[in-house]
């Protein structure tokens, strides 16, 4: 998912080519899938993200055109193009690798799941959790990596991998990016 408006980043670039490490964070979320097992990967822009859908056919990356009407708005668009199981993930987890994706697929098991870090996990290392929610008597943020499978059953996996808490959502979390990169 790389179709945001990255209003939050106020970077001077597309979010998804926003640099960690010299290196966009929408590439780093693609070579992170490139190591793991999934077999097919689809971009999901929009029109907000017009040099992010440039940079990625010259990669040849497969592209979804979205609407550019929100992220709940694209998902639902998206998955109407592509068959599940699908593994949606945003571009704005730079420290992803394809170790993490692997394992997380091997969590899965049917329908759909929601992958959550402790919101006290983002407090410890210094990053934004714009969006909480209580899960089992735990305060928990989603990490922007779903599975969405075939049926109604859904499962929270909650995770303590540092790497999956950083999102890169404003300047100050960029810092603790690079650090732990």
């Amino acid at each position: 998912m790389c179709g945001g408006k990255g209003t939050r980043l106020d970077a001077p670039v597309e979010k998804p080519l926003f640099e960690i490490g010299g290196v966009p964070m929408v590439d780093r979320v693609v070579t992170a899938v490139a190591e793991s097992r999934i077999e097919a990967v689809h971009a999901v822009v929009s029109p907000h993200t017009p040099k992010t859908r440039c940079h990625l056919d010259s990669c040849s990356i497969p592209v979804i055109d979205a609407p550019g009407d929100g992220y709940v708005e694209d998902l639902s668009y998206a998955l109407k193009r592509v068959k599940p199981p699908i593994l949606t993930v945003v571009s704005d987890l730079p420290l992803l690798d394809g170790e993490c994706l692997d394992r997380l697929l091997f969590a899965h098991d049917r329908g759909s799941l929601t992958v959550c870090v402790p919101a006290a996990l983002k407090r410890q290392l210094g990053v934004g959790a714009d969006i909480t929610f209580e899960h089992g008597g735990q305060e928990l943020a989603p990490t922007g990596l779903n599975i969405v499978g075939k049926g109604d059953a859904e499962t929270t996996h909650v995770t303590y991998d540092a790497r999956l808490a950083v999102n890169v959502n404003r300047q100050t979390d960029a810092p603790v990016a690079e650090a732990i990169l």
